[in-house]
C-alpha cells in the first residue's frame, strides 16, 4: 500500500494518542451519529432490504468463485469497445503504467476522481515523484491534499475536520495549488463548498488527462460505474483527452442487471440517498464525446491472496459504503488515522492485513482494532460476516500457518509478542478437553472469587490486558453446578443454590 502509511505506529498506540483529543472524538461522534441515523431511516424504507442484502452477497460471492472468467470476458469487451486494459500485479507496477501512461501524452498535471485504490498504491506519490501533479476533485479529498493530511474515513475523508478547520486550510493552501479562496472566506458551508467549486472549475477546464477508480465492472459489455454526489466525477470522466482507471480486480459484477441490486443497497448504505445524484457509465471510447483514450489498469496487490482465503475473501465483497464505520465503538473513538491504512474502520481491520500481510506490528493490531461487538455485520449490505474474519486473522497473528503469498503457499511465522497469548489458549484447549478438570478449576476459582485481583500480573500480556478493562471476579458457581442443583432440588428456581455467596 502507499507509503506515506508506511511505518506508522501499531493501532493501540496510535489510538491512545488520538482518544485523547477530545476536538476530534466529537466531530466523529457528532458525523458518525448523524450518518448512521439517516441511513436507518434510508433502509427502513425498502421493505425487502433484507432479501437485496441476501442477493447482494450472493452475486459477490458467486463473482469472486468464477473472477478468472469474469476478468478475462471484461477485458475482452473492454478492448472491443476500444479501451487498453493492463494488469498490475501490485502497487509497484500499477504506478509505473499509470505514469508511464501520463508521460506519453506529454503532460505534467491530472485531475483524480476519488479512487481508494489509488491512496492504497501512493499513486499521488509516484506520480509527484516522476515531475507530474495530482489535483484531487472530491472536496472531502481536497480538503485532505490541500492540508497535506491523509483521509479518515472512506466515505467522507475529511470527517476529522470541523468548518473553521477547513476554512483556514482554504484560506492558506489554495492559492498554492491553483485558485486562491475568496477574501474574507467564512467558515459558512455554502461559501466553502463555492471557493471549492472555483477552485476546482480551473483544473477541470484545463486538464487533458483525468485518473478514476470505480464502484463497478460489468464484465459482459466492458462498461465501468462510478456513482458520486458531487459532479466532480462527470466531469473528470467526461473533459479529459486521456482517461485512465484504476480498479481492483473484485469490483466486478457479470451483468449489467446485476447492478439492479447495488445501485439500491449502495446509496441508502453510504449517503443515505434513495440513489446517488450522480451515477457515470463508460464503455471504451467514442468518435467526439468524451476522452479519446481510455485504460483500464486492473489491480491485483494482494486481492488474489486474499481470495485463497475461503473465510477471509469475504472481504472482497465489499462495495466502500462505509456503514460499518459509522456504527462501530472503536472508529468513533479512535478516528481513521489510528489504522495507518486508505481502509479505516472494521474493513480495513480485516482487509489491510490480507493485502498487506501480518508481518508488521500495525498490521498484526488491526484484527485486536474491534470490540467484535457484530454492529458492523448487521449493517453490511454484502452480509461481510467480519467479526468471523476477525477472530480468524486473530488465529494467523497469534499461532502462524499456512497462507498465500504472491501467489505461493507460504508458512506464516507468529507475531512477536503474542507468546502469553499462545500459551493461555492452549491452557484453555486442554482445559475444554479434559471436562474434570475444567470443573475443578471452576470450583476452585468459585471458592477464591473474593480474592480475584482486578489486575493481571506485571507482564506484558497482563500490562495490556489490565491498560483498559479490570479482571472479572469469577461467578460464584458454575452452570454445571447450578444445573445439577436445580435438577436435583426439582428446579423451581433458577437462582445459585450457594447462600452466602450468592448474596454477594
Amino acid at each position: 500500500m502507499s507509503g506515506t502509511y508506511l511505518g506508522m505506529p501499531s493501532f493501540p498506540r496510535a489510538a491512545a494518542d488520538s482518544t485523547r483529543d477530545m476536538r476530534l472524538r466529537g466531530n466523529l461522534r457528532h458525523a458518525t451519529h448523524t450518518i448512521r441515523a439517516k441511513r436507518a431511516q434510508a433502509v427502513e424504507e425498502l421493505g425487502d432490504w433484507a432479501e437485496l442484502r441476501e442477493a447482494g452477497a450472493a452475486l459477490k460471492e458467486r463473482t469472486l468463485r468464477h473472477l478468472d472468467h469474469y476478468l478475462e470476458q471484461l477485458e475482452a469487451a473492454v478492448t472491443a469497445a476500444g479501451g487498453v486494459v493492463h494488469w498490475a500485479a501490485d502497487a509497484d507496477d500499477a504506478n509505473r503504467i499509470v505514469t508511464e501512461l501520463v508521460r506519453e501524452t506529454g503532460e505534467s498535471e491530472v485531475v483524480k476522481v476519488k479512487s481508494m485504490a489509488t491512496q492504497e498504491i501512493g499513486l499521488n506519490e509516484a506520480l509527484a515523484k516522476a515531475g507530474i501533479s495530482a489535483y484531487e476533485t472530491d472536496l472531502a479529498e481536497l480538503i485532505v491534499q490541500l492540508g497535506d493530511d491523509l483521509p479518515s474515513h472512506i466515505l467522507v475523508p475529511a470527517i476529522h475536520r470541523n468548518r473553521d478547520q477547513i476554512r483556514d486550510i482554504f484560506r492558506k493552501q489554495m492559492g498554492s495549488w491553483g485558485r486562491a479562496a475568496p477574501e474574507g472566506l467564512s467558515d459558512d458551508p455554502a461559501e466553502l463548498a463555492e471557493a471549492a467549486r472555483l477552485h476546482l472549475r480551473e483544473k477541470f477546464l484545463s486538464a487533458k488527462v483525468g485518473i478514476s477508480g470505480a464502484n463497478f465492472m460489468v464484465a459482459e459489455t466492458g462498461t465501468l460505474v462510478v456513482v458520486e454526489s458531487e459532479g466532480n466525477g462527470r466531469m473528470c470522466l467526461t473533459l479529459p483527452e486521456t482517461l485512465i482507471s484504476v480498479v481492483g480486480i473484485e469490483k466486478l459484477v457479470p451483468t449489467w442487471q446485476d447492478l439492479e441490486v447495488f445501485l439500491q443497497t449502495l446509496p441508502r448504505s453510504s449517503t443515505a440517498e434513495r440513489m446517488n445524484p450522480y451515477t457515470s457509465t463508460w464503455t471504451g471510447t467514442t468518435d467526439d464525446d468524451g476522452p479519446s483514450a481510455f485504460h483500464l489498469v486492473l489491480l491485483d496487490n494482494g486481492r488474489t491472496d486474499a481470495l485463497a482465503d475461503t473465510v477471509g475473501r469475504q472481504a472482497l465483497r465489499c462495495i466502500r459504503c462505509s456503514a460499518c464505520l459509522n456504527v462501530c465503538p472503536v472508529y468513533e473513538r479512535a478516528g481513521g488515522h489510528a489504522y495507518g491504512s486508505p481502509y479505516p474502520g472494521p474493513i480495513g481491520a480485516i482487509l489491510t492485513p490480507q493485502l498487506r500481510g501480518v508481518q508488521s506490528d500495525l498490521d498484526a493490531s488491526l484484527p485486536y482494532a474491534s470490540s467484535l461487538c457484530g454492529a458492523c455485520y448487521e449493517v453490511c449490505p454484502v452480509a461481510i460476516d467480519i467479526p468471523e474474519v476477525l477472530v480468524h486473522l486473530r488465529e494467523r497473528v497469534v499461532e502462524g500457518g499456512t497462507a498465500v503469498v504472491r501467489g505461493q503457499k507460504t508458512k506464516i511465522k507468529p507475531a512477536k509478542g503474542h507468546a502469553a497469548e499462545r500459551a493461555l489458549m492452549r491452557a484453555a484447549r486442554w482445559a475444554f478437553d479434559h471436562p474434570r478438570a475444567m470443573r475443578a478449576g471452576q470450583r476452585l476459582a468459585a471458592r477464591g472469587r473474593r480474592f480475584t485481583p482486578r489486575r493481571l500480573p506485571v507482564t506484558a500480556a497482563g500490562k495490556a490486558w489490565s491498560a483498559s478493562r479490570d479482571l472479572p471476579r469469577p461467578a460464584p458457581q458454575s452452570f454445571r453446578d447450578w444445573w445439577r442443583h436445580t435438577r436435583r432440588d426439582g428446579g423451581g428456581s433458577d437462582a445459585p443454590r450457594t447462600g452466602k455467596e450468592s448474596a454477594e
